[in-house]
């Protein structure tokens, strides 16, 4: 998508994110009943080298999360990463902008799931002046103890977000999110889905912007609910060494392949914010099997293998 105004379209993007990650983290902090910490960073450097700005948000060892991150971030760079130029190839090396919120929360109840979120835009500028603009971002929900009722509503809430922007919209990035989240070495989900997208700019700027803001709001609405039935259920040191044995996936995904881990890592971004994903605690433990009819056989038997979650 070429841009004749990146600055104009930069201004409009930025205080969205922004907003969304103060809405966010005001919502979870009401739930928890401890503050995020607040630490805003800067990056300068010589004009060839990354630079930009941010503000990460932090909230660890609270009542509800054990650990739950919030980052903005607003780069600016001499040369486009190779993670952010997989298919688009003619773009590897130019100069570009990357904006975006991302968010894992880690529950402290085995029994509330772990939730991923993104949304993000990024743009290249080529010799001419032309600028190439385009989105990513989606949801995600990784549960260690798996309800029905719960992934059917984490599922038609982000179908309902899509909806307005195309009936397609949501069997592509749901195929997309469980084709993406997806541990090849082990042939195994991450955890049940939810939407995925990327390199998005099929509806021009302004409805391409609009469905990112869709996803983003869709957010809260999707997991909140969660959270609520979940957060008092009794829990014994059984669920809580399968959740941390679990969460050693989610570590491997994130460290092994997911590409904005790669692309902060790549463009000499803040690591502290880069890792703000990683829980605070995990386990491997070698060749684990759950017992047979346990509810942890559950997990792998009727949650993680693909399948679709809204009838009709």
């Amino acid at each position: 998508m070429t841009m004749a105004n990146s600055t104009s379209n930069t201004e409009l993007v930025r205080p969205y994110l922004l907003g969304l990650q103060q809405r966010i983290t005001d919502r979870i902090a009401a739930i928890d009943g401890k503050e995020f910490l607040a630490d805003a960073w800067e990056r300068k450097g010589a004009t060839d080298a990354l630079q930009g700005e941010g503000l990460t948000k932090i909230l660890e060892n609270g009542q509800v999360f054990e650990r739950a991150g919030c980052g903005f971030s607003h780069v600016r760079g001499a040369r486009l990463p190779t993670a952010a130029t997989q298919h688009r190839p003619e773009l590897a090396g130019l100069p570009f902008e990357a904006m975006g919120v991302s968010l894992v929360f880690h529950p402290r109840n085995p029994y509330i799931p772990t939730v991923h979120m993104n949304v993000r835009m990024i743009c290249a500028s080529a010799p001419q002046g032309q600028q190439t603009s385009w989105f990513g971002g989606g949801m995600d929900l990784t549960p260690y103890y798996g309800f029905e009722e719960d992934v059917v509503h984490f599922h038609t809430t982000c179908r309902d977000a899509l909806l307005p922007y195309g009936e397609d919209k949501y069997p592509r990035f749901k195929a997309w999110c469980d084709d993406y989240f997806f541990l090849k070495h082990r042939a195994e989900a991450r955890g049940v889905g939810g939407i995925f997208f990327d390199d998005f700019s099929d509806l021009g700027f302004d409805q391409s912007f609009a469905m990112l803001r869709s996803v983003g709001d869709a957010f809260l609405l999707a997991y909140l609910p969660i959270v609520e039935r979940r957060k008092h259920l009794p829990f014994a040191e059984r669920e809580r060494q399968f959740q941390l044995y679990r969460r050693g996936r989610y570590v491997e995904f994130n460290l092994v392949f997911d590409r904005g881990t790669h692309f902060g890592l790549q463009s000499g971004g803040r690591t502290e914010s880069i890792l703000l994903s990683m829980p605070p605690l995990a386990s491997w433990s070698y060749q684990m099997q759950p017992e047979p009819g346990s509810p942890e056989e559950a997990l792998y038997t009727r949650f993680l293998p693909r399948r679709d979650w809204i009838e009709g």
